[in-house]
């Protein structure tokens, strides 16, 4: 009986992850503005590399970094996810296609309120000055 629990406990923790699932997120931004944080969250060079991005179609392809998790060969583990803004009423649906989900780390859920603190940091800045007319002699 205890076998039976080890295998199938190995079989949740090595499992679960690999199954990809959507997450959907709801904004009553409009989606440039979404887009826009989007775009900033992808920047962060740290976390994610962007394999391709429609700005037209608000589609983006991106690969997690966590080097914490280091192969064999030294490179980090990078995986896959896919994040797309749809309009939807008077606001945005994000929808993230994430690889991973698991105990260490929930790809989505972690962009997602990376996007979420990028559009609040984007409402608390001022805005930018307009340009002085120089003055006349």
């Amino acid at each position: 009986m205890l076998r039976f629990a080890a295998v199938a406990l190995l079989l949740l923790v090595f499992a679960l992850p690999l199954r990809s699932k959507t997450h959907k997120v709801t904004f009553p931004n409009a989606c440039g503005e979404v887009w826009s944080a989007v775009k900033d969250t992808l920047g962060e060079a740290g976390n994610y590399t962007v394999k391709v991005a429609d700005e037209t179609r608000m589609i983006a392809t991106y690969s997690v970094k966590h080097s914490a998790h280091v192969t064999v060969t030294g490179a980090l583990r990078q995986r896959p996810n896919t994040v797309s803004l749809n309009a939807h009423d008077t606001g945005c649906v994000m929808e993230v296609q994430s690889n991973y989900s698991g105990f260490e780390h929930n790809d989505a859920g972690d962009f997602s309120k990376r996007v979420t603190d990028a559009l609040t940091k984007r409402k608390e800045a001022p805005p930018a000055e307009a340009a002085k007319p120089a003055n006349p002699k």
